[in-house]
């Protein structure tokens, strides 16, 4: 289970989502037998993960009601296993779909009631990130940096991960990933530009990309601080080539890309630059499940 969730940020969603579920199932079946309670317990949490794990990939291959019904059954387990922080990133999730589905109120709602619930760790600090993403986009820049320096504050408070390609950890690079989001959506293109390098930077190896999903992101910021600097052509062949990435939550990509395509028709109508970023995004679009 451990392994499944730090394979999230590189593996193929639908396989990865497939062998979960798999696990998912088996442990459900041995929780049906009589075990002892320290094993139930343990069978009960390691179910919580899979359904979180289920539920987060499903959300990513566009497969909405699906997820939703796992995110649901992910925090009856969660309750059931005395498990504040499996219950705090239920909430983290209800912020995110709320987040890609332009339901900014709803995102901050769920933070609050996911702080409530895990005031401690990583979803706390993961839930802080999403306010901060829903501020960026109703303009409430004090509401953004509050949301921001409380979440630095929190993650600065926790011991350095271990693993932190696990995808229910947040790690230092993971918090540059949500001030970058953040900033570009607050018009700071300085600060933006400068998260989106960090991010690129720390998530680069030999071997490829350490964390696509992050790396397309970032790329399409730079993109964006590109078109505010008047760089057109840069601005798009720099996002057209973000969205050629392999591992994608469609909802989240969407969301980023529809912001930039947004900005480039207004900065430059009738630009065939612009025309051929849009196109681009809508194949990406028709692979929605």
């Amino acid at each position: 289970m451990f392994e499944l969730c730090c394979e999230y940020p590189i593996r193929d969603a639908a396989s990865l989502r497939r062998e979960a579920h798999g696990w998912l199932g088996e442990v459900e079946r041995k929780l049906r037998q009589p075990v002892g309670l320290v094993a139930h317990e343990g069978l009960l949490h390691a179910a919580g993960w899979l359904a979180l794990l289920t539920g987060c990939l499903e959300y990513d291959m566009g497969q909405r009601s699906a997820a939703e019904a796992t995110r649901v059954a992910a925090r009856q387990i969660g309750k059931e296993a005395g498990s504040a922080e499996i219950v705090g990133w239920t909430f983290e999730m209800s912020a995110w779909f709320a987040l890609t589905q332009s339901r900014y109120a709803a995102v901050i709602d769920a933070a609050k009631a996911g702080l409530e619930a895990a005031p401690g760790g990583s979803a706390a600090v993961q839930l802080m990130g999403q306010e901060a993403k829903a501020y960026a986009r109703v303009r409430d820049k004090d509401a953004v940096r509050d949301a921001l320096e409380r979440g630095r504050a929190l993650l600065a408070s926790m011991p350095a991960p271990s693993r932190p390609d696990h995808h229910f950890v947040v790690d230092p690079a993971k918090w540059d990933f949500y001030a970058m989001d953040a900033y570009r959506l607050a018009g700071d293109d300085e600060l933006a530009a400068e998260h989106a390098r960090t991010v690129l930077k720390l998530g680069s190896s030999p071997d490829g990309d350490l964390s696509p999903m992050r790396m397309t992101e970032a790329r399409l910021t730079l993109a964006a601080v590109a078109a505010r600097g008047g760089d057109l052509e840069h601005a798009v062949a720099t996002a057209i080539d973000a969205l050629g990435g392999q591992r994608k939550s469609l909802p989240t990509l969407l969301m980023v890309g529809g912001e930039l395509d947004t900005e480039l028709h207004t900065r430059y109508p009738g630009e065939s630059a612009s025309a051929d970023f849009r196109e681009a995004l809508r194949s990406v679009a028709a692979t929605r499940r």
